[in-house]
């Protein structure tokens, strides 16, 4: 094996070094061999210093012997392994390559423990009891989305799924379908995959907090936050909603050109969308309380996810265009990439940046940016009309001379004269009309009420403003009739994705 042993000292998370053979400490470094086999592998060298100096080895071929016995007697199970004697510089090595197992979780067992490691950047630590668990099923060859729910599949309706898949497949949903897409197992039980796609699904750490904080930060002291709703339900449902939270809650500068009006939205929503896509597709379900949020500031939004990335990189470390996808929940994967919400491949982080790259000619661009460690994942989208500034447009032919103005997005435009509370009452409202409507349009003022917590009154008087500003219609009599989402704005979003 022609191993390049500069190349191999870049790579952190497939790599490590000893300077040399720690015989009565092996759990030294065979924490790194159970870790790289938890994972996606890597190269153990000994005889290279802390500082990447290679100083090589005095008894090589004798440590590569001692090498091979420790991993047969205290990995359980022992990983696939390959020894490499090589010499660099004149100064003997021992590399130890440790392939990816299919067998997790490969255990250290010596000095009366029974430990797990897994690769987090540059580092083997102790696997805690979700990494634990996410080795067990990746061992057993399952997905937590894959496993059997706790729940009855005949105790549930996929009205959500079933009408977007008409909409983007123009073909209805049919019965034998369930099975093909992972939403039941073939004994007929529904699946973690089924129960996220539920309309009322009952998996609590699914939700999606949404908040617009007032200032740049939650300790800002300029008041308590602007807008916020707790997003439940049919995980399509709330890419959908959550993508309109952010709409809702955004400003756009427009001016006119000769024949059109062009627009600069604070955030491209086909990065938002892709951001949340992304964060409900990879997040990791089996960290129990632990849910997406999104929060947006004067100058940014920041969408947080529990779970880092799969292989245990870090992905500050990496170039995100180029980055594979791991997929922590294929099936979800599946459903969404069928749906044409995100692509099977997994190019969510390019899109991105790709979409961000349009709007390089402002002054104050900043590119969206990606941290994660072991635990969590984060996405930061910068605000591109933070300050309000016509300063912040560069020279470009495209925008020169361009008259700005600052508005709120159409959907609040319509209240701006109504005081702040009512405008945000009412926005609330509408969220919880949509979906209620989405589910059922057939859903009764009654029914929405008693959901809403509100008083029926109250519900008719909001039903009545959004039929006068052309949002929703009542389609047939008062008793038979259904309710239409007419607003294209919410309606319109999986057309424009």
């Amino acid at each position: 094996m022609n191993t390049d042993i500069q190349k191999l000292i870049g790579e952190a998370t497939t790599y490590d070094k000893k300077q040399i053979l720690e015989v009565k400490r092996p759990k030294s470094w065979l924490k790194s061999v159970s870790a790289f086999a938890n994972g996606e592998g890597g190269t153990l060298i000994f005889g290279i210093s802390d500082d990447d100096q290679i100083v090589g080895l005095a008894d090589a071929k004798g440590d590569a012997e001692r090498i091979s016995e420790e991993v047969k007697s205290k990995l359980d199970p022992a990983p696939a392994v390959n020894l490499e004697l090589k010499e660099a510089d004149g100064k003997a090595l021992v590399l130890l390559h440790v392939y990816p197992g299919q067998e997790t979780p490969y255990y250290y067992i010596g000095d009366k423990q029974r430990i797990a490691f897994v690769r987090i950047g540059n580092e083997s630590v102790t696997a805690d009891r979700v990494q634990l668990k996410t080795l067990v099923l990746k061992g057993s060859g399952r997905t937590y989305d894959s496993l059997p729910s706790n729940y009855r599949f005949e105790d549930m309706a996929f009205s959500k799924l079933k009408s977007v898949h008409y909409k983007r497949l123009q073909r209805s949903f049919e019965d034998n379908e369930f099975v093909s897409w992972g939403i039941i197992d073939e004994n007929g039980k529904l699946t973690n995959a089924g129960a996220l796609l539920a309309d009322e699904s009952p998996v609590r750490q699914s939700r999606i907090f949404c908040t617009h904080w007032n200032g740049l930060d939650m300790t800002s002291g300029l008041g308590e936050a602007i807008d916020d709703v707790e997003l439940e339900g049919c995980v399509i449902g709330q890419l959908q909603d959550a993508v309109s939270f952010v709409r809702n809650n955004s400003r756009k500068k427009w001016w006119k050109e000769n024949d059109y009006r062009e627009e600069l939205p604070d955030y491209p929503e086909r990065a938002v969308t892709e951001a949340i896509a992304n964060a409900i597709i990879h997040r990791d379900y089996m960290q129990m309380g632990s849910e997406i949020h999104i929060d947006m500031y004067d100058n940014r939004l920041e969408i947080y996810s529990p779970g880092g990335m799969l292989d245990g990189r870090l992905i500050q470390q990496l170039n995100p265009l180029t980055v594979p996808s791991k997929r922590r929940n294929p099936l979800l994967a599946d459903f969404f990439s069928r749906l044409g919400l995100m692509e099977r491949r997994g190019s969510g982080m390019k899109k991105i940046i790709n979409t961000y790259r349009r709007y390089e000619h402002l002054s104050d661009y900043h590119a969206p940016e990606f941290t994660s460690n072991a635990s969590e994942f984060h996405v930061t989208l910068w605000n591109l009309n933070y300050e309000g500034s016509d300063n912040n447009i560069a020279s470009n032919n495209a925008f020169q001379g361009a008259e700005f103005i600052k508005e709120p997005v159409e959907f609040t435009k319509e209240f701006i004269k109504e005081p702040v509370e009512f405008t945000k009452e009412f926005i609330k409202a509408s969220r919880q009309i949509y979906k209620l409507i989405s589910t059922n349009p057939k859903v009764s003022t009654v029914q929405m009420a008693d959901s809403m917590g509100l008083s029926a009154r109250q519900v008719l008087k909001y039903l009545k403003r959004l039929q006068e500003i052309g949002k929703i219609a009542r389609v047939g009599g008062r008793k038979m009739g259904e309710w239409k989402i007419i607003d294209e704005e919410y309606e319109g979003f999986f057309d424009r994705i």
